[in-house]
């Protein structure tokens, strides 16, 4: 072989490799700028937004009697990055399926018509779980929650010059923007990530990493670890704990029927194309049957 063949080989076998980095770059970009896009449009009505993302607490504000509903800077630069915040958030958001899109399409032509349909149909339950989580926590946790924090106020007393020795100090409530605006947003986003939990492990049972009966041998440490899960994703109130904790395990269950469903539909299948054998074990103990 010359050297002039060998080099060809060499330039046919890269070109795959650059075509895939090309496409993937195009993508990449695509997805960038459909994010920057949406953080652009977020960040020029940042304050409406702002304002829903408040609904929760000055509701909670209400409920206890206070009259006004607002929030401080602490720093003099926490309004803009306040704003930066928001924007990403809602950049991400808004940009998510072209994004989705995008990764779709550099995925997709490797993959086979059979792959393409298993896969798909995740692909539209992951974004509509995690609104609904997202939901979820703003419209149920949230308020639950902050009712709970402002629950460690007290009024202060008068003081008098012959009073002074019982007087109270009182606690307010004068809350940051910017730590607010994180309290709301890791909310948020720790419940739109617990949602994912049936599609991540639904998918797990599509691709046969995981079954329906080892998620039930594993359930006492799904217990385990949806409590830490818990314990590190909320804050420390017992009410918003016990309340992520009920759903991410009720998830879990509904994770093992679904993964259940896969597996049975899988049996099915394959027994209807005569590649289904069952395993030595259960011919053996049939076989003791018949005997018997």
């Amino acid at each position: 072989m010359s050297a002039t063949e060998t080099r060809d080989d060499i330039d046919d076998s890269s070109a795959p490799l650059i075509e895939h980095l090309a496409e993937l770059r195009t993508r990449l970009i695509r997805a960038a700028l459909a994010f920057s896009l949406g953080m652009v449009l977020c960040f020029t009505v940042w304050n409406p937004i702002f304002d829903f993302l408040t609904r929760p607490l000055c509701s909670a504000m209400a409920d206890r009697g206070m009259e006004n509903c607002g929030l401080i800077l602490i720093k003099l630069q926490e309004g803009f990055f306040v704003a930066v915040s928001i924007s990403l958030l809602g950049g991400l958001v808004l940009g998510f399926p072209i994004i989705s899109y995008q990764l779709w399409r550099f995925v997709a032509p490797g993959l086979y018509r059979s792959e393409k349909n298993a896969f798909l149909p995740f692909l539209v339950a992951s974004p509509a779980m995690f609104f609904l989580g997202a939901a979820f926590a703003y419209y149920v946790v949230t308020p639950l929650a902050f009712d709970f924090f402002l629950g460690f106020q007290q009024p202060g007393s008068v003081l008098d010059e012959g009073a002074v020795e019982n007087a109270t100090a009182g606690i307010a409530f004068q809350g940051s923007a910017g730590e607010y605006l994180s309290l709301t947003i890791k909310f948020i986003v720790a419940f739109g990530l617990c949602f994912q939990l049936p599609v991540l492990l639904t998918l797990m049972g599509k691709a046969g990493l995981v079954g329906a009966e080892g998620l039930r041998n594993v359930r006492k440490y799904a217990v385990v670890g949806i409590l830490v899960l818990a314990a590190l994703v909320t804050p420390p109130d017992v009410i918003t704990q016990v309340i992520l904790f009920v759903v991410v395990y009720g998830l879990y269950e509904i994770s093992i029927f679904l993964v259940g469903r896969v597996e049975r539909r899988r049996e099915a299948q394959l027994k209807k194309d005569g590649l289904w054998f069952e395993d030595e074990d259960d011919q053996g103990d049939a076989t003791d049957e018949d005997k018997a």
